[in-house]
């Protein structure tokens, strides 16, 4: 599959078929997509903390909301995603470089997300990357440093139906060019 097919056919996926589970070579390979990202200094904050067990993906999904339980029923894993502080955004000293501080580790956590997204789309799997979760119960259960943040947790798994593609904006809309 070519890198616009890719982009093109990625899907927030909400209703996963049970189906055989993920192996963890697959989800390493997501995540070498992911280290591929760009990262301030190149200093990789992100971190992935991979539930492929029934026991620790029913331990996640009791950390998520109940519509987030429904929308991840059946996915093959749930991956816990974190950045570490103080790092991305900083310097040496530990001080903020602007006023974006910990933006910084939030945006090259993303940039390693969507990696880890398109990747797992390009193997035929089907992600949906949920915001909202218990951080701190998260944290217990993979005994997670204080010094990450946790950020989301992606579903990943065989897409049941494929959704169809939401209308986008227009370039008009969202870019300005100046000559």
């Amino acid at each position: 599959m070519n890198f616009d097919d890719v982009i093109n056919q990625r899907r927030s996926i909400r209703n996963y078929k049970e189906t055989e589970p993920i192996e963890k070579r697959e989800i390493e390979q997501m995540v070498e997509a992911a280290l591929m990202a760009p990262s301030w200094k190149n200093s990789e904050t992100a971190r992935y903390y991979v539930s492929l067990s029934q026991d620790y993906i029913k331990m996640v999904m009791e950390c998520l909301p109940e519509f987030n339980q429904r929308n991840s029923l059946n996915a093959g894993a749930l991956v816990v995603t974190t950045f570490k502080k103080n790092i991305a955004g900083f310097d040496n000293g530990g001080q903020p470089v602007n006023e974006v501080g910990q933006g910084w580790g939030c945006y090259d956590l993303g940039l390693s997300n969507e990696n880890f997204v398109l990747k797992a789309a390009q193997m035929g799997y089907g992600t949906l990357i949920m915001g909202i979760r218990d951080g701190e119960k998260l944290r217990e259960i993979f005994n997670i440093s204080q010094n990450e943040e946790v950020v989301a947790v992606i579903a990943v798994g065989k897409a049941e139906t494929l959704p169809v593609a939401p209308k986008r904006r227009e370039l008009s809309e969202v870019v300005k060019f100046f000559q």
